[in-house]
């Protein structure tokens, strides 16, 4: 009788793994949402804020302050009575009044020259950047040279030729020049010429739409951001203008803003002029209040489309 014997056990498995290369730990990596962080640049973006905040601070303390107290005091620390409010209430009343008259002047030349600035310099750098014409080299090359001169350099030129046409010392001498933004032109042709495909423009031609309706109901949403970057440019240039004003004007009632806190701060040297130091510190601070303002509310619409055709789909 055959006897058949059992098969032989496995062996047993080994309790140590076989030897390999070892896997590494994958190092932690910043994602797309938690940006790395740089030191540096938090320290450079640090010192640039205070540098930027320092005059900022230092017209509002001082708005605060009294006539005499501005010469007696700290210039970047409170003292003596808290009199921004009163001076606020003098700037607003004194000399009947003037301050209210310089700020509709202001305004005036805002609204009209800053705003038609804009409106041309939209419709200029869409024309120039959408459709051909005999000559278009020529005008880049114009606007090219009259963003490198600066407007200093006109004012004399503008004086003389506003003088023989009698419109001197005139709210015109002053917004007729504000109309030509040849740097707003310039950026509005280059925003033009990317923001805007041309086939979008040919499919609404195919589709039957006019020149006028394309341009309002397609052109002008994607032109927006543009737009409100040109209207900032050319609203603070005439906000802030000074010289030109200076050579334009010799009544007092047609001075803008800088003109006339000037004038207030000149007020002093002059024989028997009072000084009002305080005053023109909380004019100053009064007219920048509206840039502020205007910068706050564009933001949004500025920030919206700067980075509109980054992405490719």
């Amino acid at each position: 009788m055959t006897t058949t014997s059992a098969p032989a056990p496995a062996p047993a498995a080994s309790s140590r793994r076989p030897a390999g290369p070892r896997l590494r730990t994958p190092r932690r990596r910043y994602s797309a949402d938690r940006p790395r962080r740089s030191v540096l640049l938090t320290v450079l973006t640090a010192v640039v804020g205070i540098y930027a905040l320092i005059p900022l601070a230092w017209l509002l303390i001082n708005a605060s302050k009294t006539q005499s107290d501005l010469f007696d005091s700290f210039g970047l620390w409170f003292s003596g009575d808290f009199a921004l409010f009163s001076n606020i209430a003098d700037t607003l009343t004194y000399d009947d009044g003037i301050f209210l008259r310089w700020l509709g002047n202001t305004l005036l030349y805002v609204v009209v020259g800053a705003g038609g600035a804009t409106a041309l310099a939209v419709l200029g750098g869409y024309g120039l950047a959408k459709f051909q014409f005999p000559g278009k080299r020529g005008v880049f090359a114009i606007v090219i040279g009259a963003v490198a001169v600066p407007g200093t350099a006109l004012a004399v030129p503008t004086f003389l030729m506003f003088s023989r046409m009698g419109l001197t010392n005139t709210p015109w001498s002053v917004i007729i020049p504000s109309l030509i933004s040849p740097f707003g032109l310039y950026l509005m042709w280059a925003f033009a010429a990317e923001a805007i495909p041309t086939e979008l423009l040919e499919a609404a031609r195919v589709d039957g739409a006019g020149e006028l309706r394309t341009f309002g109901r397609i052109c002008l949403p994607l032109l927006g951001p543009g737009i409100v970057t040109v209207l900032l440019f050319t609203m603070v240039a005439t906000w802030n203008n000074y010289f030109l004003p200076l050579i334009m004007l010799k009544n007092p009632d047609w001075y803008p803003l800088t003109l006339g806190l000037n004038a207030w701060n000149a007020q002093a040297a002059t024989a028997g002029g009072q000084a009002i130091f305080n005053l023109v510190l909380t004019g100053a601070l009064l007219t920048i209040i509206p840039l502020i303002a205007a910068f706050l509310l564009l933001q949004r619409f500025w920030q919206s489309g700067l980075s509109a055709g980054s992405v490719k789909e």
